[in-house]
C-alpha cells in the first residue's frame, strides 16, 4: 500500500514521526514535504497529497499541520478526496469503515505522538465495509459531481 504523506510547518515533527512508523510497519510512503519547521503555506502541500490519491499514485493519505483542520478544508476540495480529521481510534476506524475515508488529517498541537500513532494504525489497518454505506458514499459522489468544476 503507497501512503502520500505531507505537513505544513505545525504538523512537520508529527509528519517525521508517522513516516517512521510506517516504514516500521512495511508501508511505501512518499513525503511531499515540508521538510522543515520553516513556515510555508499548508495549502501547497494538502494539495499535492489530495491529487496522489485522487490521481491514484498513492491509496491513502496522511497530512499534519497544527490542529488538522485546515489541511482536511484543502484536501476535501480535491475531486475523490474524503479527507477525515479525526483525534481518536474509533473514528479513524468508521471513517475507513463507513465513509471510504481516504485521507487522514491529524494535528500535531492537539494530539500527543503516542495517540496520533494509533489513528494512524486505525485508519491504515481499516477498511470501507460497503453494504449499506455504500449509497450514502455515492451520495457523496453525486454531491461532488454537481458542484465541482472540472478544469
Amino acid at each position: 500500500m503507497k501512503i502520500a504523506i505531507a505537513s505544513d510547518h505545525g504538523g512537520f515533527r508529527l509528519k517525521e514521526q508517522i513516516k517512521v512508523y510506517l516504514a516500521e510497519q512495511g508501508y511505501d510512503s512518499h513525503d511531499y514535504g515540508t521538510m522543515s519547521e520553516a513556515s510555508v503555506d499548508y495549502p501547497d502541500f494538502a494539495l499535492q497529497v489530495a491529487e496522489a490519491v485522487a490521481g491514484g499514485t498513492a491509496d491513502l493519505g496522511i497530512i499534519c499541520c497544527g490542529t488538522g483542520i485546515g489541511v482536511s478544508i484543502v484536501a476535501n476540495k480535491v475531486p475523490g478526496i474524503r479527507a477525515a480529521h479525526c483525534h481518536d481510534t474509533f473514528s479513524a476506524r468508521m471513517a475507513r469503515e463507513h465513509n471510504d475515508a481516504n485521507v487522514l488529517t491529524l494535528g500535531q498541537r492537539v494530539l500527543g505522538p503516542g495517540l496520533a500513532l494509533e489513528i494512524v494504525a486505525a485508519f491504515l489497518q481499516g477498511s470501507y465495509a460497503g453494504g449499506r454505506h455504500a449509497c450514502r458514499v455515492d451520495k457523496i459522489k453525486a454531491i461532488e459531481r454537481k458542484y465541482c468544476v472540472q478544469g
